[in-house]
């Protein structure tokens, strides 16, 4: 499991030259591993230069520094040219500057090239670790003064911006909401040669919920033959995301606990109960602390739920581990809930503060709208998508299945992204009755404490050294 990190505010962190920090970018120039075809390219020039969605001439300063553990440019998953960076050429004479850090130390990073007065200029707030804390400490600046979300281009998605306003400002510019962010991994060969219904086909007809995926587990687990039930760390808040109520919301600019509502005891139960029934395989005596996503190919364990990113790959990458016969569905939906929720992902930037290129951030943010609206580009990004990643048309469908629920009802879970305490109890202590320990006992030994770090941050919205 990634242990999530939260930061120290860069007023903390002794200042270092730029020249010192292991994190550092030499080249200003990306170094494609892949380029677009010349047609394609020529299509998208086009479709840029004529729409009336895009305003503005070429950027004097096309560059913007990007600090991340993924690169926006073409790297070593087999990935081609983004269609929204090719938009961003094309359009504005853009480049995105690539800092490449991990995962674990990218906060740390960012606040060091904070004080190295480098300019970094944008960081991504998708993980939902970043807000509110980010603004909150000032790592990251409003960006209510580049973007228009008024405007053609982002209207769609006004609303939601507007609901994760801080302190009057917008700190997340949200291109769309995600439906990618978790869903259950399977292979069809392992369900077929077990005389199970496939998952795909339940959801097809509807009836892809709590019940016919604890059906599925209570036909198929028997840890005696090596068949085993959940494996991996994202299922917990997967399913807990499914009752569309977030342990943590956003209320009229303030944070509310939701830990005591009724459906999350429902879901907390239900884990629970899985739990007991021994249809959980992380942590269990035969498979131990450690994931084994290898087993979905083995076809010893049946739902590895995770983020879809994980076929992000070329396909000889994400057979390797799941199999040829790999495919994969939302998370089951809750009975109980009024609509189909599901993990509601938030693809969303932050500007950086002290960052050398705000404008041209808002631009490349600008082209990634535009992707998503310009029928004939979003055809050619579709298309890229599958000759990169070896998809077939049926995954496509599925990730636009999965992308229209999210987009119908957006549940964002933002309980990481509140202070390092808090983020770090709930999702310690939201995991435990998948653990085996009841929700009573949970809820009693927490929910006064993240009352009070409510409290404190919703009392003082812009103080830096809150905790």
């Amino acid at each position: 499991m990634k242990k999530l990190r939260y930061f120290i505010s860069a007023l903390l962190i002794a200042a270092m030259p730029a020249s010192l920090l292991s994190c550092s970018s030499k080249d200003d120039a990306p170094k494609y591993s892949k380029e677009l075809d010349t047609s394609v390219r020529e299509e998208i020039h086009k479709n840029a230069a004529e729409s009336d969605l895009l305003t503005g001439d070429k950027l004097e300063n096309g560059v913007i520094k990007w600090l991340s553990d993924w690169d926006i440019n073409p790297d070593g998953t087999g990935k081609n040219v983004p269609t929204d960076l090719a938009v961003f050429q094309e359009r504005y004479g853009g480049t995105v500057k690539y800092y490449k850090c991990t995962y674990e130390n990218r906060y740390d990073k960012l606040a060091e090239y904070i004080n190295s007065d480098e300019g970094i200029d944008f960081f991504y707030g998708g993980n939902l670790d970043a807000f509110p804390n980010g603004a909150i400490k000032k790592i990251f600046a409003p960006i209510d003064d580049y973007i228009d979300f008024d405007s053609p281009l982002w209207e769609d998605v006004k609303d939601l911006n507007d609901s994760f306003i801080w302190n009057g400002k917008h700190y997340m510019a949200g291109v769309q909401a995600t439906g990618d962010k978790v869903g259950v991994i399977y292979n069809r060969k392992t369900v077929a040669e077990a005389g199970l219904e496939d998952p795909a086909d339940l959801f097809a007809k509807g009836e892809w919920d709590w019940d016919a995926f604890e059906n599925m587990l209570e036909q198929y687990v028997d840890p005696s033959k090596q068949r085993y039930g959940i494996d991996g760390w994202w299922f917990e808040f997967g399913l807990m995301n499914t009752i569309g109520i977030p342990p943590v919301s956003l209320e009229n600019g303030k944070l509310v606990s939701n830990i005591g509502d009724p459906s999350m005891e429902r879901v907390q139960n239900w884990m629970y109960e899985l739990s007991q029934k021994g249809y959980v395989a992380i942590g269990s005596e035969d498979l131990g602390w450690e994931a084994k996503p290898a087993y979905i190919g083995e076809g010893k364990t049946l739902f590895y739920p995770a983020g879809l990113y994980e076929f992000y790959k070329e396909k000889s990458q994400w057979s390797k581990t799941f199999g040829n016969d790999a495919f994969f569905v939302p998370m089951p939906k809750d009975p109980k809930a009024d609509e189909y929720y599901i993990p509601t992902g938030f693809e969303a930037y932050m500007l950086v503060c002290g960052g050398s290129n705000p404008e041209g951030v808002a631009k490349y943010l600008d082209c990634k709208r535009f992707t998503h609206l310009d029928e004939d580009t979003k055809a050619l990004a579709d298309k890229q998508f599958t000759d990169d990643y070896g998809w077939s048309q049926e995954m496509l469908d599925m990730k636009n299945s999965m992308q229209e629920l999210a987009e119908e009802n957006p549940v964002i879970d933002i309980s990481k992204g509140i202070s390092d305490d808090c983020g770090e109890l709930l999702d310690d202590s939201l995991r435990k009755a998948a653990r085996g320990t009841p929700w009573n006992e949970t809820y009693e030994s927490i929910y006064a404490t993240v009352d009070k770090y409510l409290e404190k941050i919703n009392a003082a919205p812009e103080a830096a050294d809150i905790e």
